[in-house]
């Protein structure tokens, strides 16, 4: 078979096909009369193999190589195959996601390509103090996209960082919900807590529910953080959370200001009294817990907290009833004073 004709039923360019005779990759077994270039079924199979190789991202020395040593073994050269293959993906997927930023941003002209791309690098520096700054000071006139700050929330390891970058994501406003909540839902735990602690930030109900689903979350911390952000939104599904932490003694006494807060509702105030008195029987022998339950109950409505801490006061364990005492003078001194206080105002009969 001619050139012209299996490169029509092989799909290679005859330019290609000579490429293969002069690097011996491919050599036709035979020339015509006129010195035409003329090949044989086991030449075309040959092309075929070659062309199944380069698929493969193979080299044609590394094909040349693999068809013509019988003890070449694939493995080796396969595995070195997918290493390099997942390192172009790593770089074209972060090559897309730099596009998009820049895309989402709305430049006007390159002068406003080249500021948000600035940005990215700064994001991008391994200096955490750069990346802070890069937060805090952003390039003039440039609005950082919603979707690069989420992801730059989810990935950032450095504490101070984390919370400027927190704070530019409330700042930013527009999806910022829906570009941090897949992290909660991710099977890294870091990035569950990030996810959490930024959605804490940002307003709304959607940012509620999410928060209200990482309440099941099976790592401890995350709970924690969504306890206390959806106590403070006045969400009573908190209240077993919170009272946990006040058991536990983790950030107990901004748990105890929350549940406080939650029960200015008359029903839910009943539910963490309820709550609160059944942790203080389960946790006889334990003083420890026992006085940050005594303090959390001082955070509730004086009118249902007062008779607890009053038969606390008379506890056996004398650092409970101590504290249990003093509070309860606390809360004594506040009714004398808001009753003197409503006398001095009443006018004279």
């Amino acid at each position: 078979m001619l050139i012209g004709e299996v490169a029509r039923r092989s799909g290679v360019s005859t330019r290609m096909l000579r490429h293969y005779d002069r690097l011996g990759l491919v050599r036709p077994t035979g020339r015509t009369v006129g010195g035409y270039r003329e090949y044989s079924d086991a030449d075309i199979r040959r092309i075929f193999h070659v062309e199944s190789l380069r698929s493969l991202g193979m080299s044609l020395r590394q094909i040349g190589q693999a068809l013509e040593d019988p003890a070449f073994a694939p493995s080796a050269l396969v595995g070195g195959l997918i290493r390099r293959t997942e390192e172009r993906l790593e770089r074209e997927q972060e090559l897309l996601e730099r596009l998009r930023a820049v895309n989402a941003s709305a430049p006007l002209g390159w002068q406003d390509v080249l500021r948000i791309v600035q940005l990215l690098q700064g994001l991008s520096s391994p200096s955490a103090a750069r990346r802070q700054q890069t937060v805090l000071a952003p390039t003039e006139d440039v609005p950082v996209p919603t979707e690069l700050l989420a992801g730059a929330v989810l990935a950032e390891s450095d504490p101070n960082v984390a919370g400027a970058l927190r704070w530019a994501l409330a700042r930013a406003g527009g999806d910022g919900v829906a570009s941090v909540a897949s992290g909660v839902y991710s099977q890294d735990v870091d990035i569950r807590r990030r996810a959490v602690l930024a959605l804490a930030e940002l307003p709304g109900d959607e940012a509620t529910a999410v928060l209200a689903d990482a309440l099941g979350d099976s790592d401890t911390a995350v709970r924690r953080h969504a306890a206390l952000a959806l106590g403070t939104r006045g969400a009573t599904a908190a209240v077993p959370t919170l009272v946990d932490m006040v058991v536990e003694g983790a950030n107990d006494v901004e748990a105890a200001e929350v549940l406080g807060t939650l029960s200015s509702d008359p029903a839910c105030a009943d539910r963490i009294m309820s709550a609160l008195v059944a942790e203080l029987a389960a946790h006889a022998a334990d003083s420890p817990v026992r006085i940050r339950l005594a303090q959390a109950l001082a955070e509730m409505p004086a009118t249902v907290a007062r008779d607890v801490l009053r038969q606390l006061a008379h506890d056996d364990d004398r650092a409970v009833a101590l504290i249990a005492s003093a509070l309860v003078g606390v809360l004594d001194g506040a009714r004398t004073t808001d009753r003197s206080s409503t006398r001095s105002a009443s006018p004279p009969s």
